[in-house]
């Protein structure tokens, strides 16, 4: 089992991406996760809806997510983004099928309702976010579609224990699923080579790291790419043998990265 996760980004070549796709289901079971930020942020603006990110004590950022921002998100996860992946993907001869996290209880997440941030200095108290952690994954579903030759295309949001919609971190649920699932390697496909010690220094990439010293190069990680490593940590510590960090925009973003062109940390 492969686990693929295309982030969020404008840049991914999705067109490349199910190429590889489609050659690699010949031999082998892929599930295929995706982010929108992108997407969302341009929604968001259409809609003149403020995307708010806020940033925790510890450093990492995450998105306040309210009853509205959560129809942004819905609108640009599981609505668009989701539906033009699956189409791209049946072009190439791929019978893929688009679910969000709320689809057969897919994600399933403990809510989170209040936030401690940082703000203007400060440490402050946010309440009533609508975000969750993935705590658990319906595997039956998955390998219901595998096993009738079927593609799952998967994103957030979730879903909580109590039922309702939350919005989620992508790189905690792939961890997640990629233990429930037995998966051997984890893909993850940005916009960027891999991970770099100089954040947008391109030959700053880091092409091997040792699973025993990821967490001394969370110092150099920014934004997101902090929960990208924690959530290699757990994936990691679950059972999955390999991650791959690699380069989304290229001709042939799966194959270079199971090429070994990226970072990979094993």
């Amino acid at each position: 089992m492969i686990l693929i996760k295309g982030g969020g980004g404008a840049g991914l070549n999705w067109e490349g991406i199910a190429r590889d796709i489609a050659e690699l289901c010949r031999t082998n079971r892929i599930t295929l996760v995706h982010g929108a930020s992108y997407l969302r942020n341009r929604i968001a603006e259409r809609l003149g809806q403020e995307v708010r990110t806020v940033i925790s004590p510890s450093g990492f950022s995450s998105v306040y997510t309210d009853p509205e921002a959560i129809e942004v998100f819905l609108m640009a996860y599981a609505g668009v983004a989701n539906k033009r992946i699956v189409a791209i993907l049946q072009r190439q001869g791929v019978n893929a099928v688009g679910l969000s996290g709320v689809d057969g209880r897919l994600w399933q997440a403990k809510a989170k309702r209040d936030l401690l941030v940082r703000e203007a200095g400060k440490t402050k108290l946010v309440r009533d976010n609508l975000t969750g952690r993935v705590e658990a994954v319906n595997t039956g579903l998955i390998h219901l579609l595998l096993d009738h030759g079927y593609l799952p295309v998967i994103s957030a949001p979730a879903i909580s224990h109590e039922g309702d919609i939350v919005n989620t971190d992508n790189d905690t649920a792939t961890a997640v699923m990629a233990a429930g699932l037995g998966s051997r390697t984890i893909v993850y496909l940005f916009e960027a080579p891999g991970f770099l010690e100089k954040a947008g220094q391109e030959e700053s990439l880091v092409s091997h790291i040792p699973r025993h010293e990821i967490e001394s190069f969370l110092p150099c990680a920014q934004g997101r790419m902090k929960k990208k490593l924690l959530g290699a940590m757990q994936a990691l510590a679950s059972g999955v043998e390999q991650i791959l960090f690699s380069d989304g925009r290229v001709e042939h973003p799966v194959r270079d990265a199971l090429a070994g062109r990226g970072t990979i940390i094993r």
